[in-house]
């Protein structure tokens, strides 16, 4: 075991401790630059997602149901420990870069789903399915079909597997803590709610988000914005103070500027997942007319993720008095629940409960979903899948009643920093086709048309599926 913790260490160390970080960055930067910041120029098309379409094919996922699911998924741990974790240990000015981060991830959510998109395949059943491993088989070639496996392993091994059993035990142990609950309870009450959604398919995954994200996100929001109108007063000084740290003006925590930097990009990423090859797998679900559109309602994701909710988390943190800049081995979900404790009295300790719940569960659903859809690209058959869920469930009751067990699951970071190193090869290699579309989407606007249609016929050397896009001009009805 330890030889095993020894060279997970080191991929660790090779990727996000050296690489991943800068590449990250480096490559969103070109993106947004050279794709003359699309995340901007369709920013006010972003909230077009939220209303319903009245030409959606009831049968199918529609954008919004894609997005709820990717934003339970990306709003997560990270949105409450994570937040508090970068605040200690880079000051105030981590949350400047987790803004900063989040405007350029934008960019590579649109690019990455945009190809999940225009490479995804219809389903004998009628669904769409894609995502960068088949994005990677058939933008690629069949050459890179080892690139695709790799990917698919990491991706049900470090969001299926390791997250999920970090999910059971962050919820657990959150019930524990304020409601004096059996981790045992705690455990099998998520394995029963999570089976019954997870044995539906993607299409039920997609029903309950529709409900359990807009409480979710609204009910956390709510309780934030009151924390901030008791506090309206003292947001000034706060925002002048997260400016100040992250360029270094004042020194908050050791390490003054850089690791402010350093905590913010790398919480920042942790939480939206932009760039590291998740998010696309639920894109590729969607039905819609232009693979653009999803790239869009994608990087409104982000958004919604880094800018509005981790916000939220920071300033219910930093308008209170329980924050002490540097503390060593802080608990991230404690100095929340202490915040917002503080600011609103005890019984907002389980309200946080609720929302951990929640965000918790959200992220069972779409981790799941990523492993179900990753293995669905490396075998045909139908056990395999039935297999996963049962497996997934028993490391949601592990994860939620065992809580040392939860150290045989550290493989999951490395593993994602293969996945996404993987994932940024591939749309890197692919980013002139995802320029293409973007072009071709813009086209469509200024010639006056409201809703772009893509057209698989405009992109013959693209080996796209026909069938996935029933809207494209002379496609069967």
């Amino acid at each position: 075991m330890d030889f095993l913790n020894s060279i997970f260490d080191l991929i660790n160390d090779l990727t996000w401790g050296f690489a991943l970080v800068p590449f990250l960055v480096v490559l969103g930067v070109f993106f947004t630059i050279t794709s003359r910041f699309v995340q901007f120029r369709y920013f006010k098309r972003m909230f077009r997602v939220l209303g319903n379409d009245p030409d959606a094919d009831p049968n199918q996922i529609s954008a919004r149901e894609a997005l709820l699911v990717s934003v339970g998924g990306r709003v997560g741990g990270g949105n409450i420990a994570g937040v508090a974790v970068a605040i200690t240990a880079g000051g105030p000015g981590a949350v400047f870069w987790m803004w900063a981060i989040a405007l350029v991830g934008m960019c590579s959510a649109l690019v990455e789903s945009s190809l999940a998109q225009v490479y995804k395949r219809t389903t004998p059943e009628g669904d769409y399915r894609g995502g960068p491993a088949r994005a990677i088989m058939h933008g690629l070639g069949e050459n890179y079909r080892w690139l695709a496996v790799v990917y698919s392993i990491c991706l049900i091994m470090s969001f299926s597997i390791g997250f999920n059993a970090f999910q059971g035990n962050t919820v657990a142990g959150a019930v524990e803590d304020s409601l004096g609950i059996s981790r045992y309870i705690t455990g099998a009450f998520l394995v029963v709610a999570a089976g019954f959604i997870v044995y539906g398919g993607i299409h039920r995954i997609a029903k309950a988000a529709d409900v359990i994200i807009p409480i979710m996100a609204l009910g956390y929001l709510g309780m934030a914005a009151i924390v901030i109108v008791m506090n309206i007063t003292e947001l000034p000084a706060v925002l002048v103070d997260i400016f100040a740290n992250a360029f270094g003006f004042r020194e908050a925590v050791a390490g003054g500027m850089g690791a402010a930097i350093a905590n913010g990009l790398r919480r920042g990423l942790f939480s939206n997942e932009a760039g590291l090859g998740s998010a696309p797998n639920v894109a590729a679900t969607a039905y819609v007319r232009h693979p653009v559109s999803q790239g869009i309602t994608q990087s409104f994701s982000v958004f919604i993720d880094t800018i509005v909710i981790c916000s939220c988390t920071a300033f219910v943190i930093l308008l209170g008095d329980v924050y002490v800049p540097g503390a060593e081995n802080i608990d991230g979900v404690a100095l929340t629940q202490q915040s917002m404790v503080s600011h609103v009295g005890s019984w907002a300790q389980y309200f946080m409960t609720a929302a951990i719940f929640l965000f918790a569960f959200s992220s069972i659903m779409y981790n799941y979903f990523l492993g179900e859809n990753a293995l669905t690209f490396l075998t045909d058959g139908t056990m395999a899948v039935q297999i996963l869920r049962v497996v997934v469930m028993a490391i949601v009751f592990l994860g939620a009643t065992a809580p040392g067990a939860t150290a045989v699951f550290n493989f999951s970071d490395p593993l994602m920093g293969i996945l996404a190193i993987v994932n940024l090869l591939a749309i890197t290699m692919m980013f002139p086709i995802a320029v293409r579309l973007i072009d071709d989407f813009g086209q469509q606007l200024k010639a006056g048309v409201k809703r772009p249609v893509f057209d698989p016929a405009k992109f013959p050397d693209l080996d796209t599926d026909p069938s996935a896009w029933p809207d494209a001009p002379g496609a069967p009805k």
